[in-house]
């Protein structure tokens, strides 16, 4: 009884100390999450430097790391920077009154008066969708604004998480196979189960990044390129916009330029608004409805409605984070109870067909 009693008192105080270590790294999650998510993409181009230059784990984790920051880390910054940029010169000229939001929804109701009487025929009030859109348009310039006089102000807090985040990834590309060693014996779930949930875990993590990262970035591109070639002022500043939203499924770049298309109707020019229609449906749309399945719901083995779902409930509960922490949840949710079912399920399975055979021998 005694040793049952210590048994269970050590347990108890395992889940506490665990608990509120968490809750200790909690300021740190940002960047202990993307070293982790480092480490689990550039873990093929180490074995890669293994291979060519031997067991030096020291070397070969520096050189994986400095390729991330030439290929990754530098060009994200880059483009974040110009993002706040391109945003504050915006706010800018809202508050200069050189960008009026407001007289471009007026002049889509000009142009379309029957915009605001099919909306009439479902109750929703024109004026109201008008003041909301400007407070949406303005409110985002300004929270670029002081995103850019946040980053001017916290700089020492910016560069120590950029900091920690990179000494995290060193040494989780040296040390991470060791560690999920390490885990998998500590774990009570069996061996098995974890290297199967762990694999899962590495595979969903890399295929969200790489694949969101990476359908972003051309979206963006092709976003950025077409509002450049038709002559739309900050160019740049919407394709980051639209390489943002993209990272929602289905709907994605489609929020930024099917209202640039509608205006460009609105105020006479036609050609440019068939022109940007056309290039967003047949290019940028098939650029989501390809290569997203491809590279995200064929690597995590989601179901695409999956994935769209627990990549907007991931955003709502994560923020940013969440367009690779929800399909990572929901693949886990998955693995889990396939576990579960292949286990225990077929068991049961196996003890319902031996009853029923006693049963038969017994009649």
């Amino acid at each position: 009884m005694y040793a049952k009693l210590e048994t269970r008192t050590f347990l108890a105080m395992l889940v506490g100390v665990s608990l509120a270590f968490v809750w200790l790294m909690k300021p740190f999650f940002g960047p202990i999450f993307w070293a982790v998510a480092i480490a689990l993409i550039f873990h093929p181009v180490q074995q890669l430097l293994v291979r060519k230059l031997g067991e030096r784990p020291n070397i070969n984790a520096l050189i994986t790391l400095v390729i991330c920051m030439v290929i990754v880390v530098i060009p994200v910054l880059v483009l974040i920077t110009s993002l706040i940029a391109e945003g504050v010169g915006l706010y800018q000229q809202i508050q200069a009154g050189e960008i009026r939001p407001g007289e471009y929804i007026d002049q889509v109701n000009k142009s379309f008066p029957a915009i605001q009487s099919f909306l009439a025929q479902f109750d929703i009030n024109f004026a109201e969708i008008r003041d909301r859109a400007v407070s949406i348009f303005v409110g985002g310039s300004q929270f670029l604004a002081k995103q850019a006089l946040g980053v001017g102000q916290n700089t020492f807090q910016f560069f120590l998480g950029l900091a920690l985040m990179v000494y995290l990834a060193f040494f989780l590309l040296r040390d991470g196979t060791k560690l999920v060693e390490l885990m998998i014996r500590a774990l009570p779930l069996g061996d098995e189960r974890e290297r199967l949930l762990f694999a899962k875990f590495a595979e969903v993590t890399r295929a969200t990044v790489k694949g969101n990262l990476l359908i972003a970035i051309i979206q963006g591109a092709l976003g950025g390129l077409i509002f450049w070639l038709l002559g739309i002022n900050g160019a740049l500043l919407w394709g980051v916009v639209m390489a943002i939203v993209s990272l929602l499924p289905a709907v994605g770049a489609a929020l930024v330029w099917v209202p640039a298309a509608i205006y460009l109707a609105a105020i006479g020019d036609v050609v440019e608004a068939v022109i940007l229609t056309v290039f967003g449906v047949v290019v940028i749309g098939l650029a989501d409805n390809l290569l997203r399945p491809v590279l995200v719901g064929r690597d995590t083995k989601l179901p695409d409605y999956i994935v769209l779902l627990s990549t907007l409930g991931g955003i709502v509960m994560f923020g940013i984070n969440g367009f690779v922490m929800g399909p990572l949840v929901a693949a886990l949710f998955m693995a889990f109870w396939g576990i579960f079912i292949r286990e225990f399920g077929e068991g049961a399975g196996r003890v319902d067909q031996v009853g029923s055979g006693a049963a038969q021998r017994d009649e």
